[in-house]
């Protein structure tokens, strides 16, 4: 669920008693979709949120903490919508990396708060061993389709698999965060991100050899 849909509406926000951190957490979130994660403190969002200024320290030690705790979700929901993409390769790796890139555009288009929140806050990941390891977790998914993708090439030019997924992964992460956004931060271009990333991704996999034609069976 996005709540970056409701940025445009201002002023106090009340919760449901007993709810106070989904309360916050959903104030951080809309903040971050009108003001990007460094824009607004730690009693601004308890103020959108429709508390007082003391009540966000009953969950959260500081603003930091609670944009790591948006950026958490984040990964989460990251996770199972690329999971969910791969759907373990079927019915073979490319179709199925090829949902990958695309799920993984959708979510930075959808979900432009959360994204922001998980690359672009500057929390620091060494201090939050849970956030890290939701991230890794989220880029495992790539780099377990990666590694099913490498090896569907010719046995003579497998790349390491973990430095593919970076290059794929640095491609699609420029491409969301430059084109793909869905929020005032994006760039106009003549094509569609897909489209794109489709191409890029394409190019590279020509680039290491992946032969023209349907992938072999298996």
């Amino acid at each position: 669920m996005s709540w970056s849909k409701d940025s445009g509406r201002s002023g106090q926000r009340g919760y449901h008693h007993g709810n106070l951190k989904e309360a916050l957490l959903r104030a951080a979130l809309e903040l971050i979709a009108k003001k990007g994660p460094a824009g607004f403190t730690f009693a601004e969002a308890a103020r959108w949120a429709g508390v007082s200024p003391a009540a966000p320290y009953r969950h959260f030690r500081d603003r930091d903490e609670l944009i790591s705790n948006v950026a958490l979700r984040g990964f989460q929901q990251f996770e199972a919508a690329l999971a969910k993409a791969w759907d373990d390769g079927r019915p073979d790796a490319m179709t199925a990396f090829d949902r990958l890139g695309k799920a993984y555009l959708a979510f930075a288009r959808t979900e432009p708060a959360y994204y922001s929140a998980m690359f672009e806050a500057g929390i620091p990941l060494d201090v939050n061993s849970e956030l890290r390891e939701a991230g890794d977790r989220a880029f495992a998914v790539l780099r377990n389709a990666t590694e099913k993708l490498v090896a569907t090439l010719p046995a003579g030019s497998r790349p390491p698999s973990l430095m593919m997924a970076l290059h794929i992964w640095a491609t699609s992460h420029g491409i969301a965060s430059l084109f793909g956004r869905g929020d005032a931060g994006r760039r106009a271009l003549p094509m569609t991100p897909e489209e794109l990333l489709e191409a890029a991704t394409l190019i590279y996999l020509r680039g290491l050899g992946l032969p023209d034609g349907p992938p072999p069976k298996r």
